[in-house]
């Protein structure tokens, strides 16, 4: 049987090869109207009570094709037909160049907008609808082996690096400074004198700089941990009783520190 381009009827090669990877009998295509700015297609807007926007039902098909050119080289291509039921004649073929080519709708996964094209280049976005999601499932299995096959598994344009290959390219780059570069490094300005520090002051400044988990609570220390010392063993009752004169503190004109 002779095989015939999806995307312009024509017939094709006789070495070439088409592989059906996906098919559906039953399928509805709409007249959809201009995607919602910041939403995209919105499928309730197709299927409205009274929307006269649904055009018939179709067969879809996904369908990969190789073709050997004259210089010996395969190309492999992937289109989306839209069929008649009845005849399997040709409504209307997307050729699968981009993800973009079928875009979910925004509010049901049963729904796609797909970008048309006639063999004139001409291009239109019609809806297409499946009863049941596990067949919208199967669908984008297959569209997702149609990548594969293409080389664009990524989701970008045929032929762009994927995102890996971008990442390892990335990380590839030489960002040492060269000879006579310089960088320059803005620290906030600080105005005032800048007041001594203590000892103590020095040695917390020293520990911020690292992440040390905030010391126990007094209430939480009370419940385990290291015990308090001891208290200092009493010399003498007269030790106690010290004044701030002994120690060369008091003028005599304060009286003693309590």
């Amino acid at each position: 049987m002779e095989s015939i381009d999806p995307a312009t009827g024509r017939p094709l090669p006789p070495d070439a090869i088409q592989r059906v990877l996906f098919i559906l009998g039953n399928v509805h295509v709409y007249n959809v109207p201009p995607m919602t700015p910041g939403k995209g297609h919105v499928a309730a807007s197709w299927t409205a009570e009274g929307s006269s926007r649904q055009i018939f039902t179709a067969r879809l098909r996904v369908l990969e094709t190789a073709v050997t050119e004259a210089s010996g080289e395969e190309k492999v291509k992937a289109d989306i037909v839209l069929e008649d039921q009845r005849n399997g004649q040709l409504f209307a073929a997307a050729p699968y160049t981009a993800t973009a080519v079928v875009e979910p709708a925004y509010d049901s996964s049963r729904f796609f907008a797909l970008r048309v094209q006639d063999g004139a280049g001409r291009k239109a976005t019609l809806g297409i609808g499946f009863e049941e999601r596990s067949d919208a499932f199967d669908f984008g299995v297959a569209l997702q082996e149609a990548q594969k096959t293409l080389g664009w598994t990524h989701g970008g344009l045929p032929g762009e690096k994927p995102a890996q290959e971008k990442k390892d390219s990335v990380e590839r780059r030489d960002l040492s400074l060269k000879e006579g570069e310089t960088i320059t490094v803005n620290l906030p300005a600080r105005f005032g004198r800048r007041k001594p520090q203590t000892k103590e002051e020095a040695s917390s400044a020293s520990l911020s700089s690292f992440s040390l988990p905030p010391p126990p609570s007094a209430t939480a220390s009370k419940g385990g941990g290291i015990p308090p010392p001891p208290p200092a063993p009493s010399t003498s009752s007269r030790a106690k009783r010290l004044s701030a004169a002994n120690l060369g503190f008091d003028d005599g004109k304060f009286g003693e520190f309590a």
